[in-house]
C-alpha cells in the first residue's frame, strides 16, 4: 500500500487505484416493491431483465435474503443503520428512526467514503441519515409519470477523489405502474402466481408491473455502463437488491416469504467468484457490517443488530446465521394488525397477534377518492368471489388470518398450505416459536401495544416508547 502511494505521490499511478487495493467502492442499486420470485434469476416466468441476467452471471447470487419488514420505509432504515426495526425505532412506515441512531454515512465516512444517495431516500431524520444528495433520479415513488432520469450527478459522484458509496433508489416498480411497455406483456399471456387472483383486471395490471421491472432493469443497465465509463468497475462492489415484495395481496405489508425474500446480488470482479450461488441466509441489518468489514474495520463496534457476511462473499463459507426475523406493524396502512415472523431458510412460522381481526391493507384494498394511484384490481376480486371458490379463498386467505401459520417454503413457495396444525411438524414449529420469542425479547417488543396510534406517533415524533434497552 505505502508503495502504491508512493507511486500515486509521483503521479505513476491514479489515487483511485491506490485506495481501492484497501477500500472498494460501493454501488447498491434498489428496486422498490419488486417481488423477487417475478424476477428471472428467481424463477420468474414473465419478466425480462436481460441486465439482471447479466449482472448474476459476473457475481454471487443469494437465494435466501431477506428484509425485517416488507414496508420501504422501515426496511430502507434496516438496510441503512443495520439494525433491526425497533432497534433503530422504524417500525411502521412513514415514521422515524431514534435521535441517537447512526447510520451509513456516519460510518462510511469516518472510513474516507464519500457517501451519497440518488432516488428515492424514504428514511429520517436527516441527522440520523445525513446522506449527500446525489441528483438525477426521481425521489418520489408516487408519481404520474415519473420524470425521466439523467446519470450526469451518479457519474459525478463516482468520479469523486475519494472511495465512494452510493445508493441510487430507484422507484420502479413501485405503484402507480406508469413506466415501461406493457404492450410486451399481453395479459391472456400471462402466468400468475398462485397468490394472485386470476381476474382480466389483475392480469391487466400485473402486466403493467412487469413493463416496470423491466424499466428498472435498463436503469440497471444504465448504471452499470456508467459506472464501466468510470474506470472504476473493478474497484467496485455492486450490489443489488429489489426491496420488499409488491403491492399485491401476500408481497408488501406482509410477514409472508413473497413480502419479505429479496433479491440480493454481489459484484466485485477478482474478489466475489462469479455465477455462483449461495444458500446463506442474511438480512438488510447485515450489508452495512459488512461493508464495514470489507472497508477494513471491525464491524463487532458499532453495536449492531446484524453481523457481516464477507466471508460468504469471498467463498470462505456458505453459511452466516441460523435464522432470519420479520416484523409488521400495520399502522398507518390500515387497522392495527401486529405480525411476527421468523425462518430458518426452510420452514416459515408467522404469528398474527390479533387473528379475531381482520386484516385490512387500505392502498391494496381500496382508493380514498382522490386520484388512481392504488391498485383498482382489488375490486375484481371480491366481484368474482360470488362465482369463483379459489378467488373467495384467496380473499379470505389475505383478510382472514389464524394466530399461527407455518409453512414448508422451501417446498411451498408462495406459502399456500398452512401446516401449524400438522403434528407430525409440531417439534419444528414449536422450535421456531421458541426461537422467535428469543428474539423479539431481545428487541424489547411489547406486542400488541406496539401497532397502536400512541406508538406510531411518539415514533414520528423521535419519541419512542419501545425497544431494546439502552446498553
Amino acid at each position: 500500500m505505502r508503495f502504491l502511494l508512493l507511486l500515486s505521490l509521483l503521479g505513476v499511478v491514479g489515487t483511485s487505484t491506490a485506495y481501492a487495493a484497501e477500500k472498494p467502492n460501493v454501488l447498491i442499486i434498489m428496486a422498490d416493491d419488486c417481488t423477487h420470485t417475478d424476477l428471472p434469476l428467481y424463477g420468474g416466468q414473465n419478466a425480462k431483465t436481460p441486465n439482471l441476467d447479466a449482472l448474476a452471471a459476473q457475481s454471487l447470487t443469494f437465494n435466501k435474503a431477506y428484509v425485517s419488514s416488507a414496508m420501504c420505509q422501515p426496511c430502507r432504515a434496516e438496510l441503512f443503520t443495520g439494525k433491526y426495526p425497533m432497534q433503530n425505532g422504524c417500525a411502521w412506515n412513514h415514521s422515524a428512526s431514534r435521535p441517537d441512531v447512526t447510520s451509513m454515512p456516519h460510518h462510511m465516512q469516518k472510513l474516507g467514503y464519500r457517501v451519497g444517495i440518488a432516488g428515492k431516500v424514504h428514511v429520517k431524520p436527516d441527522s440520523v441519515f445525513p446522506f449527500e444528495s446525489v441528483p438525477g433520479f426521481d425521489p418520489s415513488c408516487v408519481r404520474e409519470p415519473t420524470k425521466a432520469h439523467d446519470l450526469a450527478g451518479v457519474t459525478e459522484f463516482m468520479n469523486s477523489s475519494q472511495p465512494f458509496c452510493l445508493v441510487v433508489a430507484l422507484v420502479e416498480p413501485h405503484v402507480p405502474w406508469v413506466m415501461g411497455d406493457a404492450s410486451q406483456y399481453p395479459p391472456k399471456k400471462l402466468k400468475l402466481p398462485p397468490n394472485i387472483a386470476d381476474t382480466p383486471r389483475t392480469r391487466q395490471d400485473f402486466g403493467r408491473y412487469l413493463a416496470e421491472i423491466t424499466y428498472m432493469d435498463g436503469q440497471v443497465g444504465e448504471l452499470l455502463a456508467t459506472l464501466d465509463s468510470t474506470g472504476k468497475a473493478n474497484d467496485t462492489l455492486v450490489l443489488f437488491t429489489s426491496e420488499q415484495g409488491a403491492q399485491f395481496p401476500g408481497g408488501k405489508w406482509t410477514n409472508w416469504d413473497t413480502g419479505l425474500h429479496t433479491a440480493l446480488i454481489a459484484r466485485w470482479p477478482g474478489k466475489i467468484e462469479p455465477s455462483r450461488r449461495t444458500d446463506a441466509l442474511v438480512q438488510y441489518c447485515d450489508v452495512l457490517p459488512t461493508l464495514l468489514d470489507i472497508a477494513g474495520t471491525d464491524p463487532a463496534t458499532g453495536d449492531f443488530g446484524g453481523h457481516s457476511f464477507k466471508a460468504v462473499l469471498d467463498g470462505a463459507t456458505h453459511s452466516n446465521r441460523k435464522y432470519v426475523y420479520g416484523v409488521h406493524n400495520n399502522l398507518p396502512e390500515g387497522p392495527a394488525y401486529p405480525i411476527r415472523t421468523i425462518t430458518d431458510g426452510e420452514f416459515r412460522y408467522i404469528r398474527n397477534l390479533t387473528p379475531d381481526e381482520l386484516y385490512i391493507e387500505k392502498h391494496v384494498m381500496g382508493t380514498n377518492g382522490k386520484g388512481n394511484l392504488n391498485n383498482p384490481y382489488w375490486g375484481s376480486w371480491t366481484w368474482a368471489t360470488e362465482t369463483n371458490p379459489d378467488v373467495y379463498n384467496l380473499v379470505k386467505r389475505y383478510m382472514l388470518r389464524p394466530s399461527e401459520q407455518f409453512y414448508h417454503t422451501a417446498k411451498d413457495t408462495y406459502e399456500m398450505n398452512n401446516l401449524a396444525a400438522d403434528t407430525s411438524l409440531a417439534e419444528r414449529k414449536q422450535q421456531l416459536s421458541a426461537e422467535l420469542d428469543k428474539w423479539l425479547a431481545s428487541q424489547g417488543d411489547p406486542g400488541i401495544e406496539q401497532d397502536t396510534q400512541e406508538s406510531l406517533e411518539a415514533s414520528r415524533k423521535g419519541q419512542h416508547r419501545f425497544g431494546p434497552p439502552v446498553k
